[in-house]
C-alpha cells in the first residue's frame, strides 16, 4: 500500500460554532467539562451493565446458560428504537440543554437501579433487564449531542486531539467501572451498593454537565416525519453520496459488534474457564487500560487530518491479539492463562484506540453542520445494529463451543475472523481538517 493518499479533502468549519474566540483546547472549561460528564456516564454504564453481566453468567462450578448475549440484545434494542428520534432532537435543539436533560434522566434510571439491585430476590435478572433497557434509553438520547457538540463548540484542527482524549476519558472510565466490581463481590445480596455509587455517581456528572456552553441550533424548527424515527431518507441518501462515510459506518458497526463479543466472551473466559469469579472484572478492565493510550497515540499521530496508518495499524494490531487469546493449551485449554492474558488485552485495548479515533473524527466532520445529530444518531444506530448481530452471533459460537466441549476462548477466533477483511481492505481516505 502507498503511503501517500491519491487525494485530500478538506472539511469546511462548523456553522453553528460558539461566536467568538475559542480558548486553547486544554485550558477550555467547556470541553473538559464535557469530558468530565463523558467520564462519569460511561463510569455508571460500565459499572451496572459489568454487575448484571456477572450475574448473567454462570460460574465455573455452576451449570445453567450464559444470558449476557440476552443483555446486550435488550441494550441494542433500546438504541436502535430510540437513536433516531434522539438524532432529529439534536438537531433542532441546543445540544447542551440535552446533555444536562438526559444527565438528570440518569439519576432516575439509577435509582430504579437501586432497586433493582435491593429486591433482586424479587424481581431478578428480568427485572435488571428492564432498567438497563431504560439506560440504553438514556444513553441513545445522550449520545447525538454528546458527540455532535464537540464539532460546534471547538476548532476543527483540534478534533483529532479532543477525539484522542475524549475517547481516552471514556476508556478510563470502563477501567475504573468494569474493575470496581471486583471490590463489590459476586453475591447478588449486596449488589444494592453498586446502585447506590450509581446515583452517586449521576449526581456528580449532572453538575459537570453545566459546565458544557452552548451552541448553535444545527436545524431549528426541523419537523419530526416518521423517517425521523428510523433513518431518514435524506440520511440515506448522504452517505450513499460520500463512499467514505459509508465505509466508516460499516467499519464502525462491524467493530462495535466484535468489542461486545469480545467484552463478552472475556467474562465468560474468567469465570466460566479460568474460574476467577469477581477478579474477571479485572480481566475485563485490562482492555481499558490500553485503549486510552491508544486514543492519545492516534489522536497525536493524526495531528489535524485523518491519518489511514493509524487506522490500519490498529486493525492488524486487532487481529493479532486476537487470535493470540484464542489459542488453546495449558491446563485450562487456553495458552495464554490469566496472567498471559494481561499484556495481550492491553496491547489489544492499545490497538482499538488507534483504529477507532480517526474513524470518529471522520463522522464528525464530514456530514454537513444541520445533520451532524442525525449522523451521529445514524451512527449510534448501526453501531448497535452491530452490537445486536453480535449479541445473537455471541450466542450462537458460545452454544456450539459448548456443545461440542470446547474452550471457550475459542470465541476469540470467530471475532479475529470478522477483523480480518477490515484489517487487509479498509483505508479510510486521509482527510485534511479545517483552520
Amino acid at each position: 500500500m502507498s503511503d501517500e493518499p491519491t487525494h485530500q479533502s478538506r472539511v469546511a468549519p462548523s456553522s453553528t460554532r460558539v461566536e467568538g474566540e475559542l480558548p486553547p483546547l486544554m485550558r477550555d472549561r467547556a470541553f473538559w467539562g464535557m469530558n468530565f460528564t463523558q467520564f462519569l456516564g460511561a463510569f455508571n454504564d460500565n459499572l451496572f451493565k459489568q454487575r448484571l453481566l456477572l450475574l448473567a453468567t454462570p460460574g465455573a462450578a455452576e451449570a445453567g446458560e450464559d444470558k449476557q448475549w440476552i443483555a446486550l440484545a435488550v441494550m441494542a434494542a433500546a438504541f436502535l428504537l430510540f437513536s433516531g428520534f434522539a438524532g432529529w432532537l439534536a438537531d433542532r435543539t441546543v445540544k447542551r440543554k440535552l446533555i444536562i436533560g438526559s444527565k438528570v434522566a440518569e439519576i432516575a434510571v439509577m435509582a430504579l437501579g437501586l432497586a433493582g439491585f435491593f429486591y433482586y430476590d424479587t424481581f431478578g435478572l428480568t427485572g435488571l433487564m428492564l432498567i438497563l433497557f431504560l439506560m440504553s434509553v438514556q444513553s441513545a438520547f445522550f449520545g447525538p449531542p454528546k458527540y455532535g457538540i464537540l464539532p460546534e463548540m471547538l476548532h476543527d484542527h483540534d478534533l483529532p486531539k479532543a477525539n484522542g482524549l475524549f475517547l481516552m476519558f471514556t476508556f478510563l472510565a470502563i477501567i475504573f467501572g468494569t474493575a470496581l466490581i471486583a471490590l463489590f463481590g459476586t453475591d447478588p445480596a449486596t449488589a444494592w451498593r453498586v446502585g447506590v455509587l450509581c446515583i452517586v455517581v449521576a449526581v456528580i456528572g449532572t453538575l459537570t454537565s453545566t459546565l458544557v456552553r452552548p451552541t448553535g441550533v444545527a436545524n431549528p424548527g426541523a419537523p419530526l416525519k416518521p423517517s425521523d424515527l428510523f433513518v431518514p431518507p435524506e440520511m440515506i441518501r448522504l452517505v450513499m453520496r460520500d463512499k467514505q462515510l459509508l465505509l466508516a459506518l460499516i467499519v464502525t458497526s462491524s467493530f462495535w459488534m466484535l468489542g461486545g463479543m469480545v467484552q463478552s466472551g472475556v467474562n465468560s473466559l474468567g469465570k466460566t474457564q479460568l474460574g476467577l469469579g469477581s477478579s474477571t472484572s479485572i480481566l475485563t478492565a485490562m482492555l481499558g487500560v490500553g485503549i486510552p493510550i491508544g486514543c492519545v497515540v492516534g489522536g497525536k499521530l493524526s495531528q489535524d487530518r485523518i491519518n489511514p496508518r493509524v487506522v490500519v495499524t490498529g486493525a492488524v494490531g486487532i487481529v493479532i491479539t486476537l487470535v493470540l487469546l484464542s489459542l488453546p493449551g495449558g491446563p485450562q485449554n487456553h495458552l495464554l492463562g490469566f496472567w498471559g492474558s494481561v499484556p495481550v488485552l492491553i496491547i489489544l485495548g492499545f490497538c482499538t484506540g488507534m483504529f477507532v479515533v480517526p474513524i470518529q473524527v471522520s463522522l464528525q466532520v464530514r456530514p454537513p453542520a444541520e445533520d451532524k445529530g442525525r449522523m451521529i444518531a445514524l451512527m449510534n444506530q448501526v453501531n448497535w445494529v452491530g452490537i445486536l448481530l453480535g449479541a445473537l452471533l455471541f450466542g450462537l459460537v458460545m452454544g456450539l463451543l459448548e456443545d461440542y466441549d470446547l474452550p471457550r476462548n475459542l470465541v476469540f477466533l470467530s471475532t479475529a475472523a470478522i477483523m480480518l477483511p477490515i484489517a487487509l481492505f479498509y483505508r479510510p481516505e486521509e482527510l485534511q481538517l479545517g483552520e
